[in-house]
């Protein structure tokens, strides 16, 4: 199967290929961990699930990032105000550590609900401090870095392709921008490392050659992905207001401090969900729609999803209750007139045959249209229509439908085997997360001091919480089970 992808990078098509045969870097932009995340937020991840499921369909491999970022990520895009962690803290009165494993969790725990694949790596900006120091030092040795009474900010003067990704005209911005306790170069000019305030200790903050402080929030993508992936990603992905600032400036960042080598070689960028009323959904006005609310008002996670795969990545999807109950009705139509074309296929593998396993003429074609679809920018919402389709074509045993169907499920990612499942309940509050950490925390103590019966104490209390731990290379990671 063949993939076509349009690259942000060109404002084109262009035909994949990833730059080791048979394996694809692909590293997305994840969640600031200060509140939940929105509906809106989730259609990107829900989109980057079909992306990921496309690739392994087409046979690849996939090396796949998404990123925590847990300290770092300011309220203004210009270097200036509250870091979005300590705001979460103030606004909740609690700690930006429970801040951050209570909305961490939250998000796993929506991540699971969609039957979202579990990510190669879970990087957190806060286990990655040394490497985002390495990264603005290295930066600073090429002459990149120049200092303010407020940080380290990158010199985009001294990069000449900095504005081309996102079409900027920089001789046509403000010159002189005033930054707090300093002054920038240029408008466009960023933060690579924050100081500290003289008078206050922050909650979050590190020793480092130039002072204490913290990263800026750009230098944690580039400095984990390079950890993770290698210096050029195969594909980078994120949602489309991520293009003019942070994609731009970590371009910016990791092409310098690589001598040039290319960032990322597909960027794929995903468009919002708006509302009737608006073309954003947002946070910033303090009213926003999570996925457990649509689960209060009776609908399931998977309906969401099904709701994503009714526009393409690249368009706009218009959120309505109205629209929304339209997909649920049309995903559970769907799942019925399914349920006998899978139980035929079941029952015809009982024999065994070679031949239950050969494609016929019709099955083939059928199977061109929806590789066709996939292949042509990963066009969802084609491929779920031909689904459809199949679903009630006469010309093809109940048997052969279903096998096809329940094939291509890996991609469309609806779990079409299963019957929906009651939601996991969600987290009630930072206590219970925090309880919830350290009893998994105990966990990986025990088994790492070799401790059996202790560990097999405590998955016992966590299966009664009905709670699942996934042992990833960065860490155990826990949810509620669905």
């Amino acid at each position: 199967m063949k993939l076509s992808l349009h690259n942000t990078l060109g404002r084109r098509l262009q035909s994949f290929e990833p730059l080791h045969p048979g394996v694809v870097g692909m590293y997305c932009c994840g969640p600031t961990v200060y509140h939940y995340a929105h509906i809106g937020n989730l259609r990107t991840y829900v989109n980057e699930d079909f992306l990921r499921r496309s690739l392994e369909y087409a046979g690849y491999r996939v090396n796949h990032v998404v990123n925590i970022t847990d300290v770092g990520h300011l309220t203004s895009d210009s270097d200036e105000g509250d870091d979005k962690m300590e705001k979460g803290a103030a606004r909740e009165g609690r700690t930006v550590w429970e801040i951050a494993a209570h909305y961490t969790n939250a998000f796993l725990l929506d991540w699971q609900r969609l039957n979202l694949l579990q990510p190669s790596h879970w990087p957190k900006a806060t286990d990655y401090i040394a490497q985002q120091i390495q990264l603005v030092q290295e930066l600073e040795s090429r002459g990149f870095v120049y200092r303010t009474s407020d940080g380290l900010y990158f010199d985009t003067e001294k990069f000449p392709a900095y504005g081309d990704f996102a079409g900027l005209r920089l001789d046509k911005l403000m010159a002189g921008v005033r930054v707090e306790l300093g002054d920038k170069k240029n408008p466009s000019d960023f933060a690579l490392w924050k100081f500290s305030p003289v008078d206050k200790r922050r909650a979050m903050e590190w020793d480092s050659p130039w002072g204490v402080g913290f990263p800026g929030w750009h230098a944690e993508c580039s400095a984990m992905s390079t950890a993770l992936i290698g210096r050029t990603l195969d594909i980078h992905c994120g949602g489309t207001d991520h293009i003019r600032v942070h994609h731009t400036n970590e371009i910016a960042q990791s092409e310098c401090a690589h001598d040039g080598e290319p960032f990322a070689r597909f960027w794929i960028h995903n468009e919002f969900l708006k509302t009737e009323d608006s073309d954003k959904m947002s946070k910033s006005s303090g009213e926003f729609l999570t996925l457990q609310v649509l689960i209060d008002r009776g609908f399931h996670a998977l309906d969401y999803r099904y709701f994503c795969a009714t526009a393409h990545y690249r368009k706009f999807l218009t959120f309505s209750w109205p629209n929304l109950e339209a997909a649920r009705d049309a995903h559970r139509a769907f799942r019925r007139r399914l349920k006998p074309l899978l139980d035929a296929w079941n029952g015809s593998r009982q024999g065994e045959t070679d031949s239950v396993h050969e494609f016929s003429e019709g099955q083939k074609g059928w199977q061109a249209q929806f590789e066709e679809a996939l292949g042509q920018d990963v066009n969802i919402p084609k491929a779920l229509g031909i689904a459809q389709s199949l679903a009630r074509d006469g010309n093809l045993t109940e048997a052969q439908r279903g096998r096809l169907l329940l094939d291509w499920d890996a991609v469309l990612g609806l779990d079409l085997a299963q019957d929906l499942p009651d939601p996991p309940p969600a987290i009630v509050d930072a206590d219970q997360s925090a309880h919830i950490d350290a009893l998994v925390a105990a966990r990986t103590q025990a088994r790492e001091s070799k401790d059996w019966p202790e560990a097999d104490r405590i998955r016992k209390l966590l299966a009664d919480l009905q709670v699942v731990v996934t042992d990833t290379p960065t860490g155990p990671v826990w949810a509620f089970k669905g």
